[in-house]
């Protein structure tokens, strides 16, 4: 708007009663206006009281009383106020007060919400519509506000038309997605109609002029056939006993535009459907009529809609079909026919707010809902029944839109939807999660405010928040009232236990490496060791290690093998080397050396063909470990002098193929009947399993078999068959 006045009302004491006149408001409203805006215009150009007296034809046609009416010079009297409240409820009461404030405060809205559009977002552009949409319903508790917001975006669309200047893109594509799917959930068909045609004429002016120049062109030809169809057709039910009321259906652009679209079709094709409604007395002539319309017409089966019995979630009724005319005993054109009664045509006109609607209400309306005349009443109706519709609510059914949601603005003007109650620190949560950890202060409308502050519709908030830091303990104690968002809330207890997380992964860390600088084993790298005790990373063995529930004598068992006495089955013999010989039977020949006693180290588990290399050890003869072993590789670091050369000798012919314990590491999603399968594997493959080690971690699951093999190559195509196992993610020797 232009540059204004702002006007500071005397309040006499004979003002001072704040129950209205309601006799002459109209006159006495607009005449309360005009001095302040009959020389002001909008931003589209339009003079302002031109705009709120179109205003208010537009709500007396749809069926407005005369307050309603009144309320539209109101609204654009408040900027020019320094206490509009206050001095509106002193002239015209408290009611007309909080729909001036309310209904201005939701343009602000609008307009900011608008600019934000072609800006930055913290959703995507449908999710934004979609809000836009939600807020216009849950603005006011009194409904009265969108249905004004509705008639003054009409009276916009028509003065842009009528004055040749085509209407912001952003205006239009608000109207056509935003105002225009309002109108239809209201069920106000005729602002519906109105409002698409005028937007789709701005959106895609050249699409627009092509249809309705074709339109035009067959106009006169179209409006003779359907006569003829509407008085034949009225005739015919008369004389079966139906009264009935025929007319012929006009279709607006942009429905025929989308039906194009949407099926694929020519212009032809979508205008030679010809449309009729029929309007009859009950329910029971709607069905007569059906049936006489279905003898004497080939119905289109697929086409057949009975919202009488299942009525539009807006409350809409009427009988849907296509039928085709039969010219010569062939099809002709398809023709769309509705059938309803008065009192359904009269909902589908004027939406919710129809005769039958505000008989139940009365003047007093719905849960405190002031209502003033029959049409307040009807507005009073359809709050209800708005409040109920879940596409809308996005929740359970008995949880109302206006109960349970807010609607916010972020300082770049984008929407935040919050529940009901939500604070400065639930909206920084919702913009982002590391915003909300940061919280530290907000502004709401500018004013600072404490953070446990309930927002309240349209307001904008603004965060404060420190470069770095987590969220205060307090904002989970309930009492305080700092979160009314389940989902924040999650949030703040998810950055506790990380921080809790964080403290058991460090003390479990603090745990091992004490352990490994007692034995010595400083060089050896933690990822390894957490391998090799059968966890995916070293954090995760800290903190199991942290939380107790992991020993550090499986540590120590890991790192101080116990060296048992020589087995016989292990098929070791011991000859002194003389040149190349070898061993005669199944073992390992140590060479250079003669009468030592052999044991395979229990950390790595050789078998043959595996390399080797042996470690003489204090006491327990000669240890033999896998050359990539990293003991193996620590000890010979440390004491070099005491690794010696071995290699596996021949098995003897004829004789039983010794056999070798070696681990095998399994890494798999936790399932039942995950261990079964993987047993049933080694069985098929006639590997004896005769040690299992399991442990599940957050639905992983790690496990370690000891199985018995002859041939580590063999071991290697077994694996290859384990991996294939559902679930399985890999399966390695360890």
């Amino acid at each position: 708007m232009s540059d204004t006045a702002v006007v500071d009302y005397p309040l006499s004491a004979a003002t001072a009663d704040r129950t209205p006149v309601i006799e002459n408001m109209l006159a006495r409203a607009r005449a309360f206006a005009e001095p302040l805006i009959a020389d002001e215009k909008l931003d589209t150009g339009e003079n302002t009281l031109a705009h709120a007296d179109a205003v208010a034809a537009i709500v007396a046609k749809m069926g407005g009383s005369e307050a309603m009416q009144a309320a539209s010079y109101l609204v654009y009297s408040c900027q020019h106020l320094n206490r509009p409240q206050e001095v509106i409820a002193k002239v015209f009461g408290d009611n007309f007060a909080a729909l001036a404030v309310e209904t201005t405060k939701l343009v602000r809205v609008q307009e900011q919400a608008r600019s934000a559009s072609q800006g930055h977002h913290i959703e995507g552009a449908g999710a934004q519509t979609e809000n836009v949409r939600k807020m216009l319903l849950a603005f006011s508790r009194d409904l009265r506000v969108v249905m004004l917001r509705l008639a003054s975006r009409l009276q916009t669309l028509r003065h842009a038309a009528a004055s040749k200047q085509p209407a912001p893109e952003s205006v239009a594509r608000e109207s056509l997605q935003v105002f225009a799917p309002l109108a239809n959930r209201l069920g106000i068909w005729q602002v519906k109609w109105e409002i698409e045609d005028l937007s789709f004429r701005f959106i895609e002016p050249e699409t627009y002029k092509l249809i309705a120049r074709l339109l035009d062109e067959k106009r006169i030809e179209r409006e003779g056939h359907v006569e003829q169809l509407r008085s034949e057709l009225e005739r015919e039910l008369q004389a079966e006993g139906v009264h009935a009321t025929v007319q012929g259906r006009p279709k607006n652009i942009y429905s025929i535009v989308k039906k194009m679209r949407g099926k694929s079709l020519d212009f032809a094709q979508v205008f030679d459907i010809l449309a009729l409604r029929v309007v009859v007395a009950d329910v029971k002539d709607c069905y007569a009529a059906l049936a006489w319309v279905h003898t004497h017409f080939q119905p289109i089966d697929e086409e057949f809609d009975d919202y009488i019995a299942r009525p539009k979630p807006n409350g809409y009724q009427s009988l849907h079909t296509v039928v085709r005319e039969l010219v010569d005993g062939k099809p002709g054109k398809p023709i769309e026919i509705q059938i309803r009664t008065e009192e359904m045509h009269d909902h589908a006109e004027h939406g919710v707010a129809a005769h039958w609607a505000y008989k139940e209400a009365g003047h007093k309306g719905y849960a405190g809902v002031w209502a003033s005349g029959e049409y307040d009443a009807k507005i009073a109706v359809l709050r209800q029944l708005l409040a109920w519709e879940r596409d809308l609510s996005g929740g359970l059914q008995g949880q109302g839109l206006f109960d349970d949601r807010i609607y916010v603005l972020t300082p770049d003007a984008a929407i935040v939807e919050l529940p009901q109650g939500a604070t400065p620190v639930d909206f920084a949560y919702t913009v982002h999660t590391t915003l909300g950890h940061r919280c530290r202060g907000a502004r709401v409308d500018g004013a600072m405010v404490p953070l446990n502050t309930p927002l309240s519709n349209g307001q904008t908030v603004e965060i404060i928040a420190a470069k770095e830091g987590g969220p205060s303990r307090d904002w989970l104690n309930a009492e305080l009232g700092y979160l009314a968002s389940h989902r924040a809330r999650a949030k703040v207890r998810a950055w506790f236990n990380a921080q809790i997380t964080h403290e058991t992964v460090a003390r479990g860390r603090e745990a091992v490496e004490k352990l490994l600088q007692r034995e010595g084993k400083t060089a050896m790298r933690l990822e390894d060791l957490a391998s090799q005790l059968g966890f995916k990373s070293a954090d995760h063995l800290f903190e199991v290690v942290g939380k107790d529930e992991f020993s550090l004598r499986n540590i120590e068992t890991l790192l101080r093998p116990p060296e048992p006495a020589p087995n016989p089955d292990d098929g070791v013999q011991i000859k002194k080397a003389r040149g190349s010989e070898k061993s005669g039977k199944g073992g390992v020949l140590v060479v250079g050396v003669s009468s030592l006693m052999t044991q395979l180290a229990k950390c790595c588990k050789p078998a043959p063909p595996d390399a080797i290399g042996g470690f003489v050890t204090r006491g327990h003869g000669v240890s033999v470990h896998r050359s990539d072993c990293s003991n193996f590789r620590m000890m010979a670091t440390r004491d070099g002098e005491r690794v010696i050369d071995v290699e596996w000798g021949a098995t003897k012919k004829g004789g039983d193929a010794p056999v070798y314990a070696v681990d095998v590491a399994v890494e798999a999603a936790d399932r039942q009947g995950l261990l079964r399968d993987i047993s049933d594997v080694f069985a098929r493959e006639k590997m004896n399993v005769i040690g299992v080690q399991t442990q599940s971690v957050k639905g992983t699951a790690w496990m370690t078999f000891t199985v018995e093999i002859a041939d580590a190559a063999r071991l290697t195509q077994v694996l290859g068959i384990v991996t294939a196992v559902v679930g399985v993610r890999s399966a390695r020797r360890r």
